[in-house]
């Protein structure tokens, strides 16, 4: 079994049965680095899994690029404006290396919920899972918790170092790249002399 497909199942309690079942149903896409999804303003109800590969959500506010979420291998994205509503994106998804994903249109999906409560079950996770990192993102935002924030990123998603400019990372803690590059100067001098 690929590593994703675990993580996948892991991460949305979905058994090894059903994720098989669904991404049988799923055409494999391949993107290069810097490749969307979807950008502000389009509309995309496609649903995806990460085979392999980063991605970024972001939008412009004000002329300022900021960093929602970060997802890498065996998670799902989408657009939840466009899968929910049918409606313009209000984010970009941006591959931030060469990626490899799994997609399935949302009338597809939809059959595949009807069919099965593992995957119904599966569908409503999915949705809670979105919930609770968002609030959990606008909860904990902010300087005063910005090194907790970004070493909770690295112990989470230590590859996001090697694909990710440290700016969209500095952009998803809520704080300037200048003071990101003060928080890993201070981890690298406590790691230094210890």
């Amino acid at each position: 079994m690929d590593a994703f497909v675990q993580k996948f199942c892991e991460k949305y309690s979905l058994p090894i049965t059903a994720s098989l079942q669904l991404l049988a149903k799923m055409e494999k896409l391949h993107f290069r680095k810097g490749d969307f999804l979807v950008q502000e303003g389009e509309r995309n109800s496609n649903f995806y899994i990460i085979s392999k590969g980063i991605w970024r959500g972001h939008y412009l506010n004000d002329g300022v690029d900021v960093s929602v979420w970060f997802a890498s291998e065996g998670e799902a994205i989408f657009s939840s404006w466009g899968y929910v509503e049918n409606t313009a994106s209000l984010v970009s998804i941006e591959a931030m290396c060469d990626s490899e994903l799994y997609g399935i249109s949302k009338a597809k999906l939809e059959v595949l919920y009807a069919g099965s409560v593992e995957l119904a079950n599966f569908g409503r996770r999915l949705f809670e899972q979105q919930f609770l990192g968002l609030e959990s993102w606008m909860i904990t935002g902010g300087s005063p918790r910005a090194k907790e924030r970004y070493l909770t990123l690295l112990e989470e998603n230590p590859e996001l170092l090697q694909y990710v400019p440290l700016k969209h990372i500095a952009s998803y803690l809520w704080i300037t790249p200048q003071s990101l590059s003060r928080i890993r100067a201070e981890l690298g001098r406590r790691k230094k002399d210890q």
